[in-house]
């Protein structure tokens, strides 16, 4: 994996927050217990603190580097020259990724920049990422509703997207945000959907619309957002060519 130049803070930062904050505040409990020499108390609290700094060491290394080492991997197999789109692209970390492999092709980045989900996430931010990581010439950025894309049919052959889709708060609006990727995937096209929710929804939506070539794996702990229970599944699919 290549040496990053851009600046993609954290995924969902309140919740790193929060687990530093749960670690220290269990941690600090297990100290008054031992001093007031209740041990068991101390010993639980004590437990309870060390696993939640652990889970938020996990969910430190996804979001600064075990997701961009999964994503390096998967993007290996663009051939240089491909019209990609990515859904919800944030900060650029996917999209910037693409777009290096990208020497003949273009990269699109669809976005509403909301912070709650990625800190400093804006367009201008992922603009100077792109400056900094040398591919700005082959980025464009686009303000958008991944339920409403503004793009038209078959307008790209490679559709990526990374913990973007789960936002939406309804079922339907994820359905109809996978129906239109399908709309604007080429025949033939490939698609990646990396999330942590609603991966077996993603599924049978696009099953419905005839994709084949469908696989959907574990991608592993470099990826876990605090444990296994948090795991990004990958959903990989292709647009039937005829």
């Amino acid at each position: 994996m290549r040496k990053r130049h851009g600046s993609y803070g954290f995924d969902a930062p309140w919740a790193l927050v929060g687990l530093l904050f749960g670690a220290l505040v269990l941690l600090g409990l297990a100290s008054v217990s031992f001093l007031l020499d209740i041990p068991l108390a101390g010993i639980a609290f004590l437990f309870g603190g060390l696993y939640t700094l652990a889970s938020a060491a996990s969910y430190l290394y996804t979001t600064r580097r075990g997701k961009f080492a999964v994503w390096a991997e998967e993007l290996e197999r663009l051939k240089g020259d491909e019209l990609l789109l990515d859904l919800g692209c944030g900060r650029g970390a996917v999209l910037l990724m693409a777009a290096r492999r990208l020497e003949r092709g273009r990269a699109t980045g669809v976005d509403l920049w909301q912070s709650k989900d990625q800190s400093g996430n804006r367009a201008a931010r992922t603009r100077a990422n792109a400056a900094a990581e040398g591919v700005a010439d082959r980025v464009e950025l686009v303000t958008g509703d991944m339920r409403d894309l503004p793009f038209g049919d078959g307008a790209f052959d490679a559709i990526v997207s990374s913990l973007a889709i789960h936002n939406i708060p309804d079922a339907e609006g994820r359905a109809q945000a996978v129906r239109e990727a399908h709309r604007v995937l080429r025949p033939g096209g490939l698609m990646l959907i990396a999330d942590f929710q609603h991966t077996a929804a993603y599924e049978d939506t696009l099953r419905s619309l005839g994709v084949v070539d469908v696989r959907r794996r574990d991608a592993g702990w470099r990826f876990w957002y605090g444990g296994p229970w948090f795991a990004t599944g990958i959903l990989e699919v292709r647009k039937p060519a005829t």
